[in-house]
């Protein structure tokens, strides 16, 4: 490739800055803005599930403040795919940064889903490209390259800027035999390997994995085998709702076994819908009935797709499991196959959903019944070797699997000060002659509780697993207007700290050193509200702490006559 001369290269248009807002330490949130002069383009903008410790969080949304003071600027989102960590947080996001949105056929279908759902639909301008087509952003150029992965419509995203070709592979695995479409269009990443690949940025997920990820279609075929050791049983696979290809596989052994097929779970019957009215999912004619029908057919003619295989609480499969489900409930001799892996984090709800299964009898199945839908270390060398990247900047992953990648990088002869690990917020330029962080932009999660966006934050969450840990008092008193004589109380009401019943005694010393504390104070002629709260925190937290060792949110309430 032609290197540019040095005083070309002191030229500011020969640079472009690469900004990812999430995505970045975690696995989900994902989100990058690239910008180049008056054009910034947005790849991807997905959510992330909340920790453990994010208590009462439904969901977590990345922090657009950014893209919100260079409004301006922005030209559009590009998404890659229709998973929940590339799309979910639209519906939040384009309410504040409303700008086109491109994808491909499945990708805007699902995302029209949810646009419905926030009636956003009319506001929101929506473009489906094809893979192969590009499409001109402000400066940029986008082509939407076909990629592979657990769900159809995959791309990955070659940007043509002035400073050069970035590519972003979306998540991505490489399947030489897929179940629905082409494989990934590798002539296409070599060709752009050619042209010369500026930048690559890859999915880590998967980096830490040696050799290849087997293809979708080897589910299939345990599939075929499961229907065939089982055929006295129903059966009843939990999965990804958005593994169409996988929902195809269950489909295509339930037809050759002369099972009918229920699909239970609203995500799971929506994302189907949408395939299947786009032709991404061919389901023979008769074969899908409804759940009311079930009890028409004998168990050993049924199969159920359901969600929950991730242990979530509310799932379809885990309200089976707790017998709250209205219409299925488990029976002994039912086989359940989970075909997914637990998402890191998930794993004791999901072994908890096994174990309650098990107790009613059912046989549980979760060996060999699912493959991942991102690269392992053999896959993601092979797309090195094809486009030849001057820098790496690994992205899609927890900090261990991008170290991975930038391990894997260099063993391709990529130098290593040409591979950068981002962090979110970075700013990071790239030219010709360098790739540097030039600066740190407010980056993170903002938390979503039922109606309320943003406003949760870190001292909200740690009051609430202080209340979760160790309960709550509230001492009520009653003041004298003006003269602040002590009129009623002080009453000690608590929740969550010990059961009243058993402890009246402990709550008649506490509320008598609370009574001390006011008297105090009274005699001191404290008049101060504030003061008068914080002496009895102060002493109710001391003799609590000295009798119980524990340390219960203190509420003191004074109100006036």
């Amino acid at each position: 490739m032609r290197q540019p001369s040095k005083k070309q290269n002191q030229n500011p248009n020969e640079k472009v800055k690469i900004i990812p807002l999430g995505g970045l330490e975690q696995i989900g949130l994902n989100i990058t803005a690239i910008e180049y002069e008056d054009s910034i383009i947005v790849i991807d903008c997905g959510l992330a599930f909340p920790s453990d410790d994010m208590l009462g969080i439904d969901l977590c949304i990345p922090d657009v403040t950014y893209l919100k003071q260079n409004i301006e600027k922005v030209k559009g989102f590009v998404i890659t795919h229709g998973h929940e960590d590339h799309i979910g947080a639209l519906p939040y996001i384009l309410q504040q940064i409303n700008v086109p949105v491109y994808g491909t056929k499945l990708t805007v279908a699902l995302i029209e889903n949810k646009l419905k759902e926030h009636n956003l639909l009319r506001t929101t301008k929506r473009k489906v490209v094809k893979h192969g087509q590009s499409i001109i952003l402000g400066c940029f150029r986008i082509e939407f390259v076909k990629t592979n992965h657990s769900i159809a419509d995959a791309s990955a995203l070659a940007v043509f800027t002035p400073a050069g070709i970035l590519l972003h592979t979306g998540d991505f695995k490489i399947d030489y035999t897929p179940v629905f479409g082409e494989p990934a269009d590798l002539q296409r990443f070599a060709e752009l390997g050619k042209k010369g690949v500026l930048a690559l940025m890859c999915d880590s997920t998967n980096a830490i994995r040696p050799g290849f990820t087997p293809s979708e279609r080897t589910v299939g075929r345990t599939f075929d085998g499961i229907f065939s050791e089982h055929k006295t049983n129903r059966i009843i696979v939990a999965t990804f709702a958005s593994n169409v290809d996988r929902v195809q596989q269950i489909i295509n052994s339930a037809y050759k076994y002369g099972r009918k097929v229920v699909v239970e779970g609203r995500s799971m019957v929506n994302v189907i819908g949408t395939a299947s009215e786009l032709g991404y999912i061919k389901i023979p004619e008769g074969t899908l009935i409804d759940i009311d029908h079930l009890k028409n057919y004998p168990d050993d003619k049924t199969v159920l797709i359901t969600t929950g295989s991730q242990g979530e609480s509310m799932a379809a499969l885990s309200r089976m499991a707790s017998s709250i489900h209205r219409k299925v409930s488990i029976k002994p001799g039912d086989v359940v196959i989970f075909s997914s892996n637990p998402i890191p984090g998930n794993e004791k709800a999901v072994s908890k959903v096994i174990n309650e299964l098990s107790i009613k009898g059912a046989e549980v199945i979760f060996q060999d019944t699912h493959v991942s839908g991102h690269a392992c270390q053999e896959e993601i060398k092979l797309l090195y070797s094809l486009t030849h990247p001057k820098y790496a900047l690994p992205v899609h992953g927890e900090y261990r699997h991008l170290v991975a990648q930038k391990k894997l990088a260099e063993s391709m002869g990529i130098p290593k000060e040409n591979i950068l690990l981002m962090s979110s917020g970075d700013v990071v330029e790239l030219s010709e002659e360098q790739c540097r962080v030039v600066d740190h932009v407010q980056a993170g999660a903002i938390l979503v509780d039922g109606l309320g966006v943003g406003d949760v934050g870190n001292i909200v969450l740690r009051d609430r697993q202080n209340l979760a840990q160790n309960g709550i008092i509230i001492v009520v008193l009653t003041l004298e207007k003006y003269s602040n004589q002590l009129l009623a109380g002080p009453d000690i009401v608590s929740r969550g700290f010990v059961y009243v019943r058993e402890s009246e005694d402990l709550l008649e010393e506490a509320r008598h050193v609370v009574d001390e504390a006011v008297q105090d104070c009274l005699d001191r002629h404290v008049s101060d509200w504030g003061k008068i709260k914080n002496i009895i925190r102060d002493s109710l937290s001391d003799f609590l702490w000295k009798r119980m060792k524990r340390n219960p949110m203190i509420l003191p309430i004074i109100m006036e006559v």
